[in-house]
């Protein structure tokens, strides 16, 4: 009879209107990494909090490690040796990372912390994972790479013996994500097992032993990774074929909207010096490792970063955005990168996220034109597509693809001219993705300018027209996106470090 670590059986779970899972079946085995794959909705989520406990499911089992478990609490999960490791970190930044480790749980000598034996103990977990770390380092002096890593450590340091990670790698290099991948294989080595979320089929492909995808809330198959083409996971996934990953381009470049010289940062370890021209009709890709000041470049355009010298001309004409106030004035519009940090409001309802950036336009005599709002509302989710029941639903009950969706179609409604998108598919599923790039070449073809920042290469040669390169805060070169390789992406990465 076949082992496993984890059995969920038959499990189901509905919220008011929507039935989330339907008869779904995990069995993850021991010191295995079993990817669990399906679009924005598919009920991974949702699948994984019933783990957690963090929901209650209203049918079906959980057996681990070979018996059956009632988990009501994310306690009473970590009790039984099951952690997560988020895809939105929560860290306590003015803390340590020891601080953050051992937080609600410190070791005691008598009534008072036993710190030796807490920065001894986190020594060990850094020294088995392979993390170079002082464990009394404030959390905020981290990479997200280096938080992540503490993460891991601390899901360890529970004595786990399975770790949840979702979309670990989102904001990872690719020198990062291989670090990742040791430590996921001295996991394995110790006989933990990981269930390993991620829109990134590359990384499912290397990494995972097996795989099992959901769609519209129902298991589709369980099989092992060699079993499936990366094609065939696409088409479970999303029940269709995708037989190119990204749209065709059908948008010409016209004249130059925007000219940027010598723009550099009053922070003097962000940009410097940097100069490029932005076409209407144009995508223009922004690359880079992390830390190349990528999404700094973007804050300075937007008005968020202080600029120390440098000029912005617009048709023309010189602009200065001191504030994001100014910026949209002169019709930009920023997509943030950390979308649940700093695009949407979480807690209020997607009616509100569509309009907010132009709730002026909606004052008559110092009140608000509800029928208006309602009228622009109902154009962003019919136009961008939204998945939603109405438009009075929270923003967070979507999906990150129809979160972004909302996000997008809120700066239509201000009528942009210049488009900042920073990761704007990052932790979007496959079809959402898609969806996402033919926003993006419509806007071109309607004569706006997108500037795009991405992490991943595929996307950012697939999608844009020119890739301008960051390396170390400066402009490393700017290469055309039909002829453009990784390779040489990576080489102008490298030029500044």
């Amino acid at each position: 009879m076949e082992k496993y670590l984890l059995q969920m059986e038959h499990v189901d779970k509905s919220f008011p209107g929507v039935r989330a899972l339907s008869d779904v079946t995990l069995n993850v085995r021991y010191g295995s990494v079993h990817a669990l794959l399906g679009e924005n909705g598919a009920g991974k989520s949702t699948l994984m909090k019933c783990l957690f406990g963090i929901y209650h499911m209203d049918a079906g089992r959980v057996i681990f490690d070979g018996e059956e478990v009632q988990i009501k609490s994310s306690l009473d999960a970590l009790r039984q040796g099951i952690s997560m490791v988020h895809q939105e970190l929560n860290q306590v930044k003015t803390t340590r990372i020891v601080d953050n480790i051992w937080l609600g749980r410190f070791p005691r000598k008598g009534l008072f912390v036993d710190e030796k034996q807490m920065v001894e103990r986190t020594r060990e977990i850094f020294s088995d994972l392979g993390i170079d770390l002082d464990p009394k380092l404030k959390t905020e002096k981290l990479t997200v790479s280096q938080a992540q890593m503490v993460e891991i450590a601390k899901a360890v340091s529970y004595d786990s013996k399975l770790i949840v990670m979702d979309e670990p790698t989102s904001s990872l290099s690719q020198k990062e994500v291989d670090q990742l991948f040791v430590i996921i294989r001295r996991l394995q080595e110790k006989n933990v097992s990981v269930i390993y979320i991620s829109h990134k089929l590359d990384e499912i492909k290397e990494i995972a032993d097996e795989v099992t995808i959901l769609r519209d809330g129902e298991w589709i198959t369980t099989q092992g990774i060699d079993e499936l083409s990366t094609a065939e996971m696409i088409n479970l996934m999303v029940g269709r074929s995708l037989d190119n990953r990204f749209p065709e381009i059908t948008h010409t470049r016209g004249d130059v909207i925007m000219q940027v010289e010598g723009l550099t940062a009053q922070d003097p370890t962000s940009i410097k010096d940097v100069s490029f021209d932005l076409y209407r009709g144009e995508i223009l890709g922004v690359a880079g490792l992390v830390g190349a000041k990528r999404t700094d470049l973007l804050e300075c355009l937007f008005g968020e970063r202080t600029v120390k010298s440098g000029t912005i001309t617009m048709d023309g004409q010189v602009i200065e955005n001191h504030s994001p106030a100014e910026a949209i004035k002169h019709k930009f519009a920023l997509v943030t990168e950390e979308r649940r940090a700093t695009g949407i409001f979480g807690d209020l309802s997607i009616r509100f996220n569509a309009t907010i950036s132009n709730l002026g336009s909606y004052l008559q005599r110092f009140l608000l034109n509800d029928r208006a709002i309602t009228k622009s509302t109902a154009w962003v989710i019919d136009a961008m597509r939204v998945k939603t029941p109405t438009q009075r639903t929270k923003i967070k009950a979507l999906s990150g693809g129809n979160q972004q969706k909302v996000i997008i179609g809120r700066w239509l409604l201000t009528e942009p001219d210049i488009f900042l998108m920073d990761e704007p598919t990052r932790g979007i599923d496959v079809g959402a993705k898609y969806e996402i790039y033919q926003l993006m070449m419509n806007l071109a073809k309607d004569g706006k300018a997108v500037m795009m920042v991405s992490s991943e290469l595929p996307e950012i040669i697939g999608v844009a027209d020119r890739i301008l390169v960051m390396s170390n805060g400066r402009l490393a070169g700017i290469l055309d996106g039909e002829i453009a390789t990784q390779e040489e992406i990576l080489r102008l990465s490298a030029l500044y470090l």
